[in-house]
């Protein structure tokens, strides 16, 4: 989750709390089985190239920061990877955060002296865990690495090769080894194959198009509803013959009628019924949510997050921009779809019946209904600075933009109970 943080930084002084938070995000790290094992905090504070804290005011601003907002609410529960300094190990700072909750990472870079190599140890006897970034073997950092619970690896800066020595290097290590920067599916199998246990980036929702694949029948259905949602007022009964073809979509959207995101108080029974209750408007979201959560079955549930994530902020802010909230939803939600679906992004939107100014957004071109796309694509990967360019260039603000990603994240995380 990504939440806008202004407070003041841990024992700092006036003029450090002018290095306060523009942006803070997570960065989700997936297992083998492409479940989320936790989330690396990243900040940035509006003039810092940078995206992972370095420095002490960048530490402590983010240690304050978190413990403002909450691990539990920013990391959902699972271990938030906080990025450290020696100093803010070795003098204490980081005991403001719940060590059961809280993996410490440090660069391979920082020097293993005396005092932090003990401050390392007394940390993990508290129960803190300790994570080594951007390691790449060299033997000065070899006395943190054995006392680290994981070892990361940048896929980026540490050819195929190399990260075969560093493997052997550490096989007899009890670390798990964390792939860093995996951004394709490509890079994603290699980094299986060499015996990684983590993987951190967003290779899972890059399309990875398969050869004459082709789309099963009750996904061919969906893309009907699809159709059939862009007619204004929705066909009715066509609709409700259309979403009972399939028993999971239709169990779905029962479920999702019936939960908090729809607050309705009325029980549904049938299709029609709930059609009928909720009306055309409400009716369109819930469809695109149960169809979304259908065409991601397969997949990560965080490619799904980022899908409920997307589509809701674009709906929120569209009026910002003077755009349509129903069609950035769906703009938003269908981002994700080529992933889902395993098809290239250009092949999908010929299956649409998109407006030609949705389809253009959904390839990336430069127009204004693809600007909220856009920065939720950068936020997602880090590139602040351009969330704030796009932000100055449509006459936004920073205060509205975070105050709809806030309630999107929520809204989001209020689907997924829903379909837990």
């Amino acid at each position: 989750m990504a939440t806008q943080a202004r407070a003041a930084t841990v024992a700092g002084s006036v003029e450090e709390q002018a290095g306060e938070l523009r942006y803070m995000a997570r960065q989700p790290i997936l297992d083998l089985h492409g479940n989320v094992h936790g989330y690396e905090l990243l900040f940035w504070n509006g003039r810092d190239k940078t995206t992972r804290g370095k420095g002490e005011l960048a530490t402590r601003t983010m240690l304050d920061n978190t413990v403002v907002f909450g691990l539990e609410e920013l990391a959902r529960g699972l271990p938030a990877f906080v990025n450290c300094t020696a100093e803010s190990l070795t003098e204490g700072w980081v005991q403001v955060l719940p060590p059961h909750m809280t993996v410490l990472e440090l660069a391979s870079s920082a020097e293993p002296t005396p005092s932090l190599l003990e401050a390392c140890r007394k940390l993990k006897a508290s129960g803190f865990r300790l994570a080594l970034a951007d390691f790449t073997g060299q033997p000065e950092s070899g006395p943190l690495a054995e006392l680290a619970d994981y070892i990361k690896v940048d896929l980026l800066k540490v050819d195929a090769m190399e990260r075969g020595n560093l493997l052997r290097q550490l096989a007899g290590s009890k670390a798990s080894l964390v792939a860093q920067n995996v951004e394709t599916q490509e890079q994603y199998g290699q980094a299986c194959k060499e015996g990684f246990d983590l993987f951190q980036g967003y290779y899972f929702c890059r399309s990875e198009p398969l050869q004459s694949h082709k789309i099963p029948g009750n996904r061919l259905v969906h893309l009907e509803i699809l159709e059939d949602l862009q007619n204004d007022p929705v066909d009715l009964q066509r609709m409700s013959q259309l979403v009972m073809c399939d028993a999971s979509l239709t169990y779905r959207l029962l479920r999702l009628v019936n939960s908090p995101v729809c607050a309705m108080r009325q029980e549904v029974t049938s299709i029609h019924s709930a059609l009928m209750l909720v009306g055309d408007a409400a009716f369109r979201r819930i469809a695109m949510l149960a169809i979304d959560t259908d065409l991601s079955a397969d997949q990560p549930e965080e490619i799904l997050r980022m899908a409920f994530e997307r589509a809701r902020f674009c709906e929120l802010a569209a009026p910002l921009c003077g755009l349509t909230p129903s069609e950035q939803y769906l703009i938003g939600m269908v981002s994700l779809f080529p992933a889902m679906l395993r098809l290239l992004m250009e092949d999908l939107v010929r299956m649409l019946p998109l407006r030609e100014a949705a389809r253009d957004a959904l390839l990336g071109k430069e127009i204004p209904e693809g600007v909220l796309l856009h920065w939720m694509v950068c936020y997602e990967h880090g590139n602040w600075a351009e969330c704030d360019a796009i932000v100055r260039s449509s006459g936004l603000s920073h205060e509205q933009v975070m105050s709809c990603h806030a309630l999107a994240v929520e809204w989001a995380e209020a689907a997924l109970r829903t379909n837990a």
